[in-house]
């Protein structure tokens, strides 16, 4: 009740985003598609909601004068400009878009500091770091634990991988996502992406963050510390409560999600990431540890691959090649400025797609 929602960005749902236009009142709206843009303008023209599309129309929502807090869920590059444009008007940040931190941590954190700007994150795994780490000073941590289901294809054998097709790959067995995201969950990517963030979001040193497969999504992450200690963030996977979580800060609010029923878990398991099975996590290990442009590369040459493989063009082993080719390309460091990014992801992406015609 006592949240109020100034605007909202969307695809090209016009249809929902009607609905909540209607129920929420919201001052701004952005449809990311110009011609659904123009026909949602026309559905609401008796509401006030002003309508905006394309990226200056993200930009507006994310610059909304009375919004105190933005939340980024939206997928891709698209998402680092109006992230930096709310930094600047001194809106708090409920982030759940990887490339933000992925591609731009280095300029986004410092940014942040210098506005008094929050950097709260919405994802489950970092949600539940962030949890374990407050009330303690971050001098005392051992390492970073971050939790992975390990996707659809933990226990496959490795000999069909090249037979895995798009509708097998996006069927998660415990979330509920986006068909890339799944993708990514899939080959572990979406693990090495968080760790990336991870290590921008709690100025964590790469040998200090760790991913361990716990296939019953329960445990959403955990901080080890030097006294022995683990510290553990439990629930149901439901991202209703990272974002219940991020919302409601100070105060916990009522999520909605039902309680965790521990009379039903009947073991909670634990392993390591097996590389020959997830080359792709491995990858972003390297990536991390290179530092500079390296994770900008990787994350520009996995979505060309992951939409090259939901449109049929590539095996489902070919996403890693893909990636590994673009990571051995001379690429530049001199990414100070979003611009030099937006650059550098549209150089990988070309190379991607070389790469990719000339597999097919």
């Amino acid at each position: 009740g006592d949240i109020r929602i100034e605007a909202l960005a969307a695809r090209g749902n016009i249809a929902l985003l009607e609905e909540q236009i209607r129920e929420f009142h919201p001052r701004t709206v952005c449809v990311y598609d110009e011609a659904k843009a123009a026909e949602l303008k026309i559905k609401v023209a008796d509401t006030g909601t002003k309508v905006y599309a394309g990226q200056e129309g993200l930009i507006e929502v994310a610059t909304e004068a009375k919004a105190k807090t933005l939340v980024t869920g939206i997928v891709g590059m698209i998402g680092i400009e109006p992230t930096v444009a709310a930094i600047r008007e001194g809106k708090n940040i409920a982030l759940a878009n990887k490339e933000t931190l992925v591609c731009a941590g280095h300029i986004i954190m410092p940014l942040a500091a210098r506005e008094g700007v929050k950097i709260l994150p919405v994802d489950s795994e970092h949600s539940a770091i962030f949890q374990c780490l407050r009330g303690n000073k971050k001098n005392r941590i051992r390492k970073i634990l971050l939790t992975a289901s390990g996707g659809p294809f933990l226990t496959a054998d490795l000999g069909t991988f090249d037979s895995i097709t798009p509708t097998q790959a996006v069927k998660h067995p415990n979330w509920s996502m986006g068909r890339k995201i799944s993708v990514d969950s899939a080959t572990m990517m979406n693990k090495g992406l968080e760790l990336i963030e991870a290590h921008w979001l709690f100025n964590c040193p790469p040998d200090k963050l760790e991913v361990v497969i716990h296939p019953q999504s329960v445990i959403h992450s955990m901080v080890r510390y030097r006294d022995g200690s683990v510290l553990a963030q439990l629930g149901n996977p439901d991202m209703r409560t990272p974002i219940a979580y991020c919302l409601g800060l100070p105060e916990r609010i009522d999520s909605g999600v039902g309680d965790l029923d521990f009379d039903a878990l009947s073991a909670l398991t634990f392993q390591k990431p097996d590389f020959d099975r997830f080359p792709c996590l491995k990858l972003a290990y390297e990536a991390m540890n290179a530092g500079g442009a390296a994770p900008c590369v990787l994350n520009a040459a996995n979505e060309a691959a992951v939409a090259a493989f939901l449109d049929g063009q590539i095996k489902f082993t070919d996403i890693a090649k893909t990636v590994a080719h673009c990571l051995a390309q001379d690429f530049s460091d001199d990414l100070g400025n979003i611009e030099n990014l937006l650059a550098q992801d549209a150089v990988t992406r070309r190379q991607a797609q070389e790469f990719i015609a000339a597999l097919g």
